[in-house]
């Protein structure tokens, strides 16, 4: 055997010329040796030796002349022992299967292209692997075939692949998610069509922006939840992220359940990343019902609360206090109780009422006094005021009038992010001065006004909302009953005394 040989090649003769010891083949299947390089065959041989595939070659007469390192692994026959032999007759393939496969495989000789196949190979114990093979012929120096080369992988390895690659490419098309491969420098790489349509955008226009361009919020929480996983892996759960989507409309905010994926080449020795894929799925609507659900949760808890507080009250006008109190929690950072000066107002009735705390009434505008409110100068318990006879001087327009003249729910905000302003704003309604949003709603008991509550919140809070209208409306509720309790207890009180008819 050849020093060819021994290395898993050989040289392809002539039909008509003997082997001769040391010379290149030049049939295709051996290159040339370089200037100052190793000779062509030990080169080839490493080339082979190298390959992630099993390979081996046949000359023209189907005789074998080179086998792989890959091509021992599946098989377990050496190159010393495969090289040499005709065909897979005999120790390769069983003999009933020799005939069908050698013609299979050396058809490719004379055929276009590449030729696949699938074959059921024995291995050197006696084994059987069921493998896929693609063969092409290998043109000698006139053109014509000389022999041809046959690369061949355990089928359920190349059914791995296949279904890794039939994977990767249904993600990008018809995912109902969104899939998103981020570079090292955390900047869409791939992004497929759901990825494309959540962030408003096409799948093209997105690749290699910053993620500050698509995003206006939770551009930093993303970006640090990229820049762990290139670090350390992936998180052991799914994250989810608030985000400010940029539209041609203006901000859309979502709810993003995202998890993430460290990429790293599977050719490096050690793992090098390669970027981290981004998969995600929208659950605006899902964590908004949470959070409205467990909104009124708390909400129902602090009115039953206040129910339970209030009734131990001997005062009806503390049990109102004690109302407010409990809705401010989470809801408000201030409060203002105040009623209609000289008495309710009944349905039908002109919202003219005295100026006076008496009975007796003249025609003049609607006025109110305060009864109640919160501590501007810190946190604590709301209080009744001692001046509960002078009206207060709200403009013309004020939304504690309008609400009583309405009976129902006013909101209204400062509309500017400008300190200045919010605060001249708040100063003209007669607000605490970080006031930049609020709520009045009405008090109504028994078929009448009896006053307004309202409720402010500063610049650190979001605007009212209609669902905050409605808790409002609620409490106010329960405050004007209190009131209205109060009102009874002291007429009782001045007809007890003889002050009253």
């Amino acid at each position: 055997m050849s020093a060819s040989r021994r290395s898993g090649t050989t040289d392809e003769l002539g039909p008509d010329e003997p082997e001769q010891p040391g010379r290149s083949g030049d049939d295709g299947l051996e290159p040339p040796a370089g200037p100052g390089g190793p000779a062509g065959s030990d080169l080839l041989a490493a080339l082979l030796d190298g390959m992630d595939a099993a390979l081996c070659a046949f000359d023209a007469d189907g005789v074998v002349t080179h086998w792989n390192r890959e091509a021992e692994r599946i098989l377990g026959w050496s190159a010393a022992e495969a090289v040499g032999r005709h065909g897979f007759a005999g120790w390769a393939v069983r003999e009933a299967d020799a005939e069908e496969v050698e013609s299979r495989l050396m058809s490719a000789m004379h055929a276009a292209g590449r030729q696949v196949h699938e074959f059921a190979l024995l291995t050197k114990d006696g084994g059987r692997v069921l493998v896929r093979t693609q063969s092409a012929a290998v043109p000698g120096p006139d053109g014509k075939p000389a022999g041809l080369y046959c690369a061949f992988s355990e089928v359920h390895a190349q059914i791995d692949l296949e279904r890794s690659i039939a994977l990767s490419e249904a993600l990008f098309d018809d995912a109902s998610w969104g899939v998103v491969l981020v570079d090292a420098d955390l900047r869409p790489a791939v992004v497929n069509a759901h990825a494309a349509r959540a962030l408003g955008t096409g799948r093209t226009a997105v690749l290699g922006r910053p993620l500050g361009d698509l995003l206006t919020r939770g551009v930093e929480e993303l970006e640090n939840a990229l820049t762990h996983v290139l670090a350390e892996g992936a998180p052991p759960a799914p994250a989810e992220l608030w985000v400010g989507v940029r539209t041609p409309e203006g901000e859309r905010r979502r709810c993003w359940r995202s998890g993430f994926l460290r990429l790293a080449s599977p050719l490096a020795e050690e793992p090098v990343p390669l970027g981290v894929g981004w998969l995600f799925q929208d659950v605006t609507e899902a964590k908004q019902g949470e959070q409205e659900a467990s909104l009124l949760r708390f909400r129902t808890n602090q009115l039953h609360r206040a129910a339970r507080a209030a009734v131990e009250c001997e005062d009806p006008a503390e049990a109102a206090t004690v109302h407010l109190d409990f809705a401010l929690a989470g809801f408000a950072d201030h409060a203002l109780v105040d009623r209609v000066a000289g008495g309710a107002t009944t349905d039908g009735e002109t919202p003219m009422r005295a100026a006076t705390t008496t009975a007796a009434v003249t025609n003049g505008p609607l006025r109110l006094v305060r009864v109640a409110a919160t501590p501007s100068g810190g946190p604590g318990p709301s209080e009744l005021t001692g001046h509960a006879g002078v009206p207060l001087r709200y403009g013309e327009g004020h939304p504690a009038l309008q609400c009583v003249a309405r009976a129902g729910s006013v909101r209204a905000a400062a509309g500017t992010v400008e300190a200045d302003v919010a605060r001249e704003w708040a100063r003209a309604r007669l607000w605490p001065e970080d006031t930049v949003h609020a709520l009045c709603a009405v008090l109504r008991s028994r078929g009448r006004t009896l006053g307004v509550v309202t409720f402010l919140r500063g610049s650190g809070r979001s605007p009212f909302e209609r669902s905050d209208a409605i808790y409002a409306e609620d409490v106010a509720v329960r405050i004007a009953a209190a009131l209205d309790l109060a009102d009874l207890t002291g007429l009782v009180d001045r007809a007890g005394r003889g002050d009253g008819a």
